[in-house]
Protein backbone atom coordinates (compact mmCIF):
# COMPACT_ATOMS: atom_id res chain seq x y z
CA UNK A 1 0.00 0.00 0.00
CA UNK A 2 1.51 3.49 -0.84
CA UNK A 3 2.00 5.62 1.81
CA UNK A 4 -0.20 8.86 2.10
CA UNK A 5 0.82 11.97 1.25
CA UNK A 6 0.12 13.76 4.64
CA UNK A 7 -1.06 17.47 5.09
CA UNK A 8 -2.45 19.42 7.84
CA UNK A 9 -6.34 20.37 6.90
CA UNK A 10 -6.95 23.74 7.74
CA UNK A 11 -9.48 26.41 8.05
CA UNK A 12 -10.06 27.30 4.42
CA UNK A 13 -7.91 30.82 3.68
CA UNK A 14 -10.63 33.63 2.32
CA UNK A 15 -9.88 36.08 -0.52
CA UNK A 16 -10.28 39.87 -0.62
CA UNK A 17 -13.77 39.66 -1.01
CA UNK A 18 -14.54 37.11 1.76
CA UNK A 19 -14.93 33.96 -0.51
CA UNK A 20 -12.91 31.02 0.44
CA UNK A 21 -10.96 28.21 -1.53
CA UNK A 22 -12.71 25.27 -1.41
CA UNK A 23 -12.29 24.04 -5.32
CA UNK A 24 -9.63 23.45 -7.56
CA UNK A 25 -9.45 22.59 -11.40
CA UNK A 26 -6.31 21.05 -12.67
CA UNK A 27 -5.83 21.22 -16.55
CA UNK A 28 -3.88 17.83 -17.70
CA UNK A 29 -3.70 18.62 -20.92
CA UNK A 30 -3.89 22.08 -22.96
CA UNK A 31 -4.39 19.98 -26.10
CA UNK A 32 -7.67 18.47 -27.56
CA UNK A 33 -9.14 15.62 -30.15
CA UNK A 34 -12.31 18.10 -30.55
CA UNK A 35 -12.52 21.66 -32.13
CA UNK A 36 -16.01 22.86 -30.44
CA UNK A 37 -16.28 26.49 -31.72
CA UNK A 38 -17.07 27.81 -28.86
CA UNK A 39 -14.02 26.48 -27.10
CA UNK A 40 -11.05 25.79 -29.39
CA UNK A 41 -12.26 26.76 -32.75
CA UNK A 42 -9.99 25.16 -35.86
CA UNK A 43 -6.32 27.06 -35.69
CA UNK A 44 -7.27 28.54 -32.02
CA UNK A 45 -4.02 26.30 -30.93
CA UNK A 46 -1.53 27.02 -33.11
CA UNK A 47 0.33 29.67 -29.99
CA UNK A 48 -1.01 27.74 -26.71
CA UNK A 49 0.32 23.83 -27.55
CA UNK A 50 3.08 23.07 -25.09
CA UNK A 51 5.80 20.09 -25.61
CA UNK A 52 5.41 17.65 -23.22
CA UNK A 53 8.28 19.07 -21.11
CA UNK A 54 6.57 22.38 -20.43
CA UNK A 55 3.34 20.47 -18.43
CA UNK A 56 4.02 19.76 -15.45
CA UNK A 57 4.46 16.24 -14.22
CA UNK A 58 2.34 14.31 -11.75
CA UNK A 59 4.59 14.52 -9.21
CA UNK A 60 4.53 18.06 -8.94
CA UNK A 61 0.67 18.03 -9.75
CA UNK A 62 0.43 16.41 -6.40
CA UNK A 63 2.22 18.69 -4.91
CA UNK A 64 0.85 21.33 -5.43
CA UNK A 65 -2.46 19.79 -5.34
CA UNK A 66 -1.73 18.57 -1.30
CA UNK A 67 -0.26 22.70 -1.27
CA UNK A 68 -3.91 23.44 -1.87
CA UNK A 69 -5.99 20.74 0.00
CA UNK A 70 -3.84 22.23 3.17
CA UNK A 71 -5.01 25.86 2.28
CA UNK A 72 -9.05 24.36 2.66
CA UNK A 73 -9.91 23.10 -0.95
CA UNK A 74 -12.18 19.84 -0.70
CA UNK A 75 -12.75 19.73 -4.34
CA UNK A 76 -10.40 18.61 -6.89
CA UNK A 77 -11.62 18.12 -10.82
CA UNK A 78 -9.53 17.47 -13.70
CA UNK A 79 -9.88 19.42 -17.07
CA UNK A 80 -8.17 19.84 -20.38
CA UNK A 81 -7.87 20.32 -23.16
CA UNK A 82 -8.96 16.81 -23.35
CA UNK A 83 -7.83 15.41 -19.81
CA UNK A 84 -7.73 11.68 -21.57
CA UNK A 85 -5.16 12.64 -24.08
CA UNK A 86 -2.82 12.55 -20.96
CA UNK A 87 -0.59 9.52 -21.00
CA UNK A 88 -1.38 7.29 -17.58
CA UNK A 89 -4.04 9.30 -16.31
CA UNK A 90 -4.36 7.00 -13.47
CA UNK A 91 -1.29 7.22 -12.07
CA UNK A 92 -1.88 11.30 -11.64
CA UNK A 93 -5.99 9.71 -9.75
CA UNK A 94 -4.11 7.15 -7.51
CA UNK A 95 -1.38 10.34 -6.27
CA UNK A 96 -3.91 12.90 -5.78
CA UNK A 97 -6.62 10.38 -3.67
CA UNK A 98 -3.75 9.79 -1.10
CA UNK A 99 -4.11 13.48 -0.54
CA UNK A 100 -5.27 14.00 3.12
CA UNK A 101 -8.11 16.08 3.42
CA UNK A 102 -9.33 15.64 -0.48
CA UNK A 103 -12.99 14.77 -0.73
CA UNK A 104 -13.90 14.80 -4.03
CA UNK A 105 -11.84 13.99 -6.91
CA UNK A 106 -13.99 14.19 -10.54
CA UNK A 107 -13.22 14.24 -14.17
CA UNK A 108 -14.54 16.27 -17.04
CA UNK A 109 -14.30 14.98 -20.82
CA UNK A 110 -15.62 15.19 -23.92
CA UNK A 111 -15.99 10.93 -23.40
CA UNK A 112 -14.07 10.35 -27.26
CA UNK A 113 -11.64 8.22 -25.19
CA UNK A 114 -13.52 6.81 -22.10
CA UNK A 115 -14.93 3.67 -23.37
CA UNK A 116 -11.08 2.66 -23.30
CA UNK A 117 -10.21 3.95 -19.92
CA UNK A 118 -13.56 4.27 -17.67
CA UNK A 119 -12.42 1.14 -15.60
CA UNK A 120 -8.99 1.72 -15.20
CA UNK A 121 -9.84 5.68 -13.70
CA UNK A 122 -12.66 3.79 -11.42
CA UNK A 123 -9.94 1.41 -9.49
CA UNK A 124 -7.57 4.21 -9.35
CA UNK A 125 -9.90 5.73 -7.32
CA UNK A 126 -11.81 8.40 -9.57
CA UNK A 127 -15.05 9.87 -7.92
CA UNK A 128 -17.09 11.61 -10.34
CA UNK A 129 -17.02 11.93 -14.56
CA UNK A 130 -19.12 14.59 -16.04
CA UNK A 131 -19.02 14.24 -20.17
CA UNK A 132 -19.72 16.80 -22.34
CA UNK A 133 -22.90 15.92 -24.97
CA UNK A 134 -23.70 19.13 -26.62
CA UNK A 135 -26.38 17.37 -29.26
CA UNK A 136 -28.21 13.90 -30.09
CA UNK A 137 -28.39 14.40 -33.69
CA UNK A 138 -25.21 12.13 -35.48
CA UNK A 139 -24.90 15.55 -37.91
CA UNK A 140 -25.00 18.36 -35.03
CA UNK A 141 -22.74 16.74 -32.86
CA UNK A 142 -20.36 16.28 -35.47
CA UNK A 143 -20.93 20.03 -36.38
CA UNK A 144 -20.42 20.84 -32.75
CA UNK A 145 -17.39 19.19 -32.27
CA UNK A 146 -15.70 21.25 -35.07
CA UNK A 147 -16.60 17.77 -37.54
CA UNK A 148 -14.37 15.87 -35.02
CA UNK A 149 -16.32 13.97 -33.02
CA UNK A 150 -18.28 10.52 -33.39
CA UNK A 151 -21.91 10.45 -30.43
CA UNK A 152 -21.88 6.61 -30.57
CA UNK A 153 -18.55 6.70 -29.47
CA UNK A 154 -19.29 9.52 -26.94
CA UNK A 155 -22.60 7.37 -25.58
CA UNK A 156 -19.93 4.08 -25.81
CA UNK A 157 -18.01 5.95 -23.26
CA UNK A 158 -20.89 6.63 -21.31
CA UNK A 159 -21.91 3.01 -20.70
CA UNK A 160 -18.19 2.23 -20.03
CA UNK A 161 -18.68 4.79 -17.68
CA UNK A 162 -21.40 3.38 -15.87
CA UNK A 163 -20.84 -0.11 -15.91
CA UNK A 164 -17.10 0.61 -14.10
CA UNK A 165 -19.55 2.23 -11.14
CA UNK A 166 -19.68 5.90 -12.03
CA UNK A 167 -22.92 6.93 -11.19
CA UNK A 168 -24.87 8.92 -11.41
CA UNK A 169 -22.78 10.71 -14.39
CA UNK A 170 -23.01 14.77 -15.38
CA UNK A 171 -24.04 15.45 -18.98
CA UNK A 172 -22.69 18.68 -19.95
CA UNK A 173 -24.67 20.81 -22.81
CA UNK A 174 -23.74 24.24 -24.10
CA UNK A 175 -26.70 25.96 -25.42
CA UNK A 176 -26.15 28.48 -28.24
CA UNK A 177 -28.67 30.51 -30.25
CA UNK A 178 -29.68 28.99 -34.02
CA UNK A 179 -27.31 26.29 -33.15
CA UNK A 180 -29.31 23.31 -30.56
CA UNK A 181 -31.77 24.64 -29.14
CA UNK A 182 -33.72 21.75 -30.51
CA UNK A 183 -31.74 19.61 -28.40
CA UNK A 184 -32.91 20.53 -25.45
CA UNK A 185 -35.72 18.11 -24.55
CA UNK A 186 -34.03 15.49 -26.53
CA UNK A 187 -31.23 15.85 -23.82
CA UNK A 188 -32.84 15.55 -20.69
CA UNK A 189 -35.46 12.64 -21.73
CA UNK A 190 -32.58 10.74 -22.93
CA UNK A 191 -29.64 11.34 -20.14
CA UNK A 192 -32.84 11.62 -17.64
CA UNK A 193 -34.10 7.91 -18.49
CA UNK A 194 -30.88 6.40 -17.82
CA UNK A 195 -30.40 8.01 -14.69
CA UNK A 196 -27.97 11.06 -15.55
CA UNK A 197 -27.60 14.80 -14.48
CA UNK A 198 -27.87 16.87 -17.57
CA UNK A 199 -26.25 20.85 -16.85
CA UNK A 200 -27.35 23.15 -19.38
CA UNK A 201 -24.81 25.87 -19.99
CA UNK A 202 -25.06 29.13 -21.29
CA UNK A 203 -22.90 29.94 -23.98
CA UNK A 204 -19.44 32.19 -22.00
CA UNK A 205 -17.18 34.62 -23.34
CA UNK A 206 -14.55 32.37 -22.28
CA UNK A 207 -10.72 33.47 -23.97
CA UNK A 208 -10.66 35.36 -27.21
CA UNK A 209 -11.15 33.27 -30.25
CA UNK A 210 -14.72 32.02 -29.79
CA UNK A 211 -16.27 34.94 -31.62
CA UNK A 212 -19.01 35.61 -28.33
CA UNK A 213 -22.20 37.56 -29.10
CA UNK A 214 -24.38 38.11 -26.10
CA UNK A 215 -27.18 37.54 -29.36
CA UNK A 216 -25.94 33.95 -29.28
CA UNK A 217 -26.87 33.18 -25.28
CA UNK A 218 -29.96 30.86 -24.60
CA UNK A 219 -30.76 32.55 -21.49
CA UNK A 220 -30.89 29.52 -18.87
CA UNK A 221 -34.48 31.32 -17.79
CA UNK A 222 -35.20 30.06 -21.50
CA UNK A 223 -34.24 26.62 -21.40
CA UNK A 224 -36.22 26.27 -17.91
CA UNK A 225 -39.19 27.38 -19.45
CA UNK A 226 -38.77 24.99 -22.41
CA UNK A 227 -38.46 21.95 -19.57
CA UNK A 228 -41.41 23.43 -17.70
CA UNK A 229 -43.42 22.64 -20.88
CA UNK A 230 -43.40 19.47 -20.13
CA UNK A 231 -41.66 18.36 -16.67
CA UNK A 232 -42.88 19.96 -13.15
CA UNK A 233 -39.79 21.31 -12.01
CA UNK A 234 -39.20 22.25 -8.37
CA UNK A 235 -36.13 24.36 -7.43
CA UNK A 236 -33.53 22.34 -4.92
CA UNK A 237 -31.66 23.83 -2.67
CA UNK A 238 -27.56 24.13 -2.78
CA UNK A 239 -25.42 21.20 -1.17
CA UNK A 240 -22.58 23.08 -0.54
CA UNK A 241 -21.49 26.72 -0.82
CA UNK A 242 -19.98 28.04 -4.07
CA UNK A 243 -22.60 25.55 -5.99
CA UNK A 244 -22.65 26.86 -9.68
CA UNK A 245 -25.75 25.01 -10.75
CA UNK A 246 -28.83 26.45 -9.86
CA UNK A 247 -30.79 22.79 -9.60
CA UNK A 248 -33.89 21.40 -10.34
CA UNK A 249 -36.27 18.00 -9.26
CA UNK A 250 -38.15 16.61 -11.42
CA UNK A 251 -41.48 14.91 -10.75
CA UNK A 252 -41.49 11.40 -10.48
CA UNK A 253 -37.57 11.38 -10.48
CA UNK A 254 -34.61 12.92 -11.76
CA UNK A 255 -32.53 16.15 -11.55
CA UNK A 256 -31.10 19.22 -14.08
CA UNK A 257 -29.14 22.13 -13.50
CA UNK A 258 -28.40 25.56 -15.12
CA UNK A 259 -24.93 27.05 -14.83
CA UNK A 260 -25.94 31.24 -15.35
CA UNK A 261 -22.56 32.89 -15.98
CA UNK A 262 -23.92 35.44 -18.39
CA UNK A 263 -27.98 35.97 -16.75
CA UNK A 264 -27.44 35.55 -13.62
CA UNK A 265 -23.41 35.41 -12.20
CA UNK A 266 -22.49 33.47 -9.17
CA UNK A 267 -18.84 35.94 -8.38
CA UNK A 268 -20.42 36.29 -5.12
CA UNK A 269 -19.56 32.53 -3.75
CA UNK A 270 -17.04 31.70 -6.65
CA UNK A 271 -14.64 29.75 -4.61
CA UNK A 272 -12.58 27.92 -7.30
CA UNK A 273 -8.75 28.39 -8.66
CA UNK A 274 -7.62 26.98 -11.90
CA UNK A 275 -4.37 25.41 -12.37
CA UNK A 276 -2.79 25.36 -16.09
CA UNK A 277 -1.20 22.35 -17.42
CA UNK A 278 2.41 24.45 -17.37
CA UNK A 279 1.92 25.00 -13.21
CA UNK A 280 0.26 28.69 -13.47
CA UNK A 281 -2.47 29.79 -11.00
CA UNK A 282 -5.39 31.24 -12.54
CA UNK A 283 -7.71 33.10 -9.97
CA UNK A 284 -10.77 33.46 -12.59
CA UNK A 285 -11.58 31.99 -15.30
CA UNK A 286 -11.96 34.90 -17.55
CA UNK A 287 -8.35 35.77 -16.04
CA UNK A 288 -5.93 37.41 -18.68
CA UNK A 289 -2.73 36.15 -16.64
CA UNK A 290 -1.99 33.46 -14.13
CA UNK A 291 0.86 33.25 -11.13
CA UNK A 292 3.58 30.54 -11.53
CA UNK A 293 4.10 28.35 -9.49
CA UNK A 294 6.88 26.44 -10.42
CA UNK A 295 9.76 28.14 -8.76
CA UNK A 296 8.33 26.97 -5.88
CA UNK A 297 7.84 23.71 -5.97
CA UNK A 298 10.86 22.51 -4.00
CA UNK A 299 9.78 24.47 -0.90
CA UNK A 300 6.23 23.62 0.21
CA UNK A 301 6.51 26.37 2.73
CA UNK A 302 7.05 29.10 -0.22
CA UNK A 303 4.04 27.09 -1.97
CA UNK A 304 1.84 27.52 -0.08
CA UNK A 305 3.05 31.05 1.07
CA UNK A 306 2.37 32.06 -2.49
CA UNK A 307 -0.96 30.68 -2.69
CA UNK A 308 -2.81 32.09 0.51
CA UNK A 309 -1.11 35.22 -0.83
CA UNK A 310 -2.71 35.03 -4.04
CA UNK A 311 -5.71 34.34 -2.90
CA UNK A 312 -6.12 36.43 -0.45
CA UNK A 313 -5.49 38.89 -2.93
CA UNK A 314 -8.18 37.93 -4.93
CA UNK A 315 -11.02 39.98 -6.28
CA UNK A 316 -11.85 38.83 -9.46
CA UNK A 317 -15.65 39.40 -10.27
CA UNK A 318 -15.72 39.50 -13.94
CA UNK A 319 -19.33 37.82 -15.02
CA UNK A 320 -20.79 40.56 -12.36
CA UNK A 321 -19.07 43.60 -14.47
CA UNK A 322 -18.18 41.71 -17.80
CA UNK A 323 -19.68 44.68 -19.60
CA UNK A 324 -17.65 47.27 -18.04
CA UNK A 325 -14.65 44.77 -17.54
CA UNK A 326 -11.78 45.80 -19.44
CA UNK A 327 -10.14 42.49 -20.51
CA UNK A 328 -8.08 43.06 -23.62
CA UNK A 329 -7.51 38.95 -23.78
CA UNK A 330 -8.31 36.32 -21.76
CA UNK A 331 -6.81 32.96 -21.14
CA UNK A 332 -8.37 30.60 -23.46
CA UNK A 333 -10.75 28.24 -21.59
CA UNK A 334 -8.80 24.97 -23.37
CA UNK A 335 -5.68 25.98 -21.39
CA UNK A 336 -7.46 26.03 -17.69
CA UNK A 337 -10.80 24.12 -18.20
CA UNK A 338 -14.25 24.70 -17.61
Amino acid sequence: MKPHLQTVVAAPVTDALGRPLRDLRISVMETCNYRCPYCMPEGSLDEAALGARQRLDFADIAQIAKAFVAQGVRKIRLTGGEPLLRRNLPELIALLTQIDGLEDLALTTNGSLLAAQAASLRQAGLDRITVSVDALEDALFRRMSGGRGSLSQVLEGISAAERAGFSPIKINCVVQRGVNESQILPLFEFFRNRGHILRFIEYMDVGSCNGWRSADVVPAAEILARLQSAYELTPLAPTAAGEVAARYGVAGGGEVGFITSVSSPFCGDCNRARLSVDGKLFTCLFAGAGFDLKPHLRSPEKLASEIVALWRHRTDRYSEIRHAADVRKKIEMYFIGG
